[in-house]
């Protein structure tokens, strides 16, 4: 099995998303050995915004520059990435009501029409399911359903469309959320969500 693991917080090890998705892959490691483990970290800039030329390579036009041409290789070697990945950990920390740059960054390079969505007469289609997708969500407060703020969660919902635009049925939310409202909080909301990620069937 392969699985593709994705870091965006710029937290490093302040960081509950990652210890949640670390948590999340161990689950996985330790009940098969032998699963072959893809991390991504994007939280080193190393995949920046999409650039003309990049956005243009997607859509078959080919990049001149060497420069434009090393990032449209990356670019490729992500997709495949995600492509081969039977299960994708994705840790999605919010930041102002959102996802990190980062990750919509990588995202950018993975919504690829032909690749992972194809148009139809019928409207779009998603190309990628058969996925298994777990996000490890951190939240400095509660904007989960039923909260005064759950309008101003475009973090969770995002995800959820994108990946079902993508045909990916099977998406799983780990969360921590309220860890900024206090010590007590983050250490009770860390705790839940490790206690989830135990009870996680893999």
């Amino acid at each position: 099995m392969t699985l593709l693991h994705i870091d965006s917080s710029i937290l490093g090890e302040h960081s509950v998303s990652r210890q949640l998705s670390a948590a999340i892959v161990k689950q996985f490691t330790d009940a098969k050995p032998d699963t072959s483990v893809i991390h991504l970290e994007l939280a080193d800039g190393e995949i920046g915004h999409l650039s003309s030329a990049e956005f243009l390579a997607l859509r078959g036009v080919e990049a001149t520059e060497a420069s434009a041409q090393q990032k449209v290789a990356t670019n490729r070697r992500l997709l495949d990435d995600f492509l081969a990945a039977e299960v994708v950990v994705i840790a999605a920390p919010m930041y102002n009501f959102t996802l990190p740059s980062q990750l919509k960054a990588w995202l950018d390079r993975i919504i690829v029409a032909g690749e992972t969505f194809q148009y139809t007469e019928n409207g779009p289609k998603g190309l990628a399911g058969g996925k298994r997708v777990i996000v490890a969500s951190s939240r400095g407060g509660i904007y989960s359903e039923g909260s005064p703020a759950a309008f101003l969660d475009h973090q969770e919902n995002y995800l959820r469309n994108v990946f079902g635009f993508l045909g990916v049925t099977d998406l799983t939310f780990i969360r921590a959320e309220g860890v900024a409202m206090s010590d007590d909080n983050r250490g009770a909301a860390l705790n839940n969500a490790l206690s989830e990620i135990r009870s996680l069937a893999v």
